[in-house]
């Protein structure tokens, strides 16, 4: 059953149900994948519908968990598959400004459209955590995440890109990525002389 997360109450159920199945044929059409959500605008406002197994943060993030890999199945380099709402309450070692973290992602728009996918460029993303270079949902998005870890992120536009005629978003809408953190690695400073760099391991 799906459950709506961001609740504002529609006026006419027949309008939301009608908008809905709407939405679903244009995700069908565009190929969106398994339990994507519907977002339905009602008035000035977005309602995201997705199923009870997305988790919503206070800050309007929602995410859900398709891989999630405990502490022996990491060291032994295995996956567990499981429902995130296992998961909702254990608490997680974040991710700090001195990782490097090397993931995969593909990134949806609202109709369920491909935007990115570092799959098609046939190499995973590469990022030095906390330096604000990524969107801010998306940073969030990863922060608890453990290698080998599989998630599917919803960012909303508060958390998204900037915006503007500099940038390649024209319009603030929720973004929806499916990422794979791969590997995790911790960088220091290191200084000889007169030069300084950056070693991660």
């Amino acid at each position: 059953m799906d459950t709506f997360l961001l609740t504002t109450k529609s006026k006419n159920p027949y309008d939301e149900k009608r908008l809905l199945e709407q939405n679903k044929r244009v995700q069908r059409v565009n190929n969106a994948p398994e339990d994507f959500p519907s977002f339905v605008q009602e008035g000035f406002e977005v309602k995201v519908v997705a199923s009870e197994n997305f988790v919503k943060r206070d800050s309007g993030l929602i995410y859900r968990d398709f891989e999630v890999v405990d502490a022996y199945s990491q060291k032994n380099h295995r996956a567990t598959r499981t429902a995130s709402v296992v998961f909702r309450q254990e608490k997680f070692v974040n991710l700090i400004p001195a990782n490097l973290v090397s993931f995969h992602y593909i990134g949806y728009n609202e109709s369920g459209r491909h935007i990115d996918s570092t799959y098609l460029q046939g190499r995973p993303a590469k990022i030095r955590f906390g330096i604000n270079g990524l969107v801010p949902g998306f940073e969030e998005g990863i922060g608890d995440m453990r290698p080998v870890g599989k998630r599917r992120i919803i960012i909303p536009p508060e958390l998204g890109p900037h915006v503007g005629p500099s940038t390649p978003f024209s319009t603030k809408q929720f973004e929806v990525f499916d990422v794979e953190l791969l590997h995790v690695k911790d960088c220091q400073r290191r200084t000889i002389g007169f030069y300084s760099d950056i070693v991660c391991n």
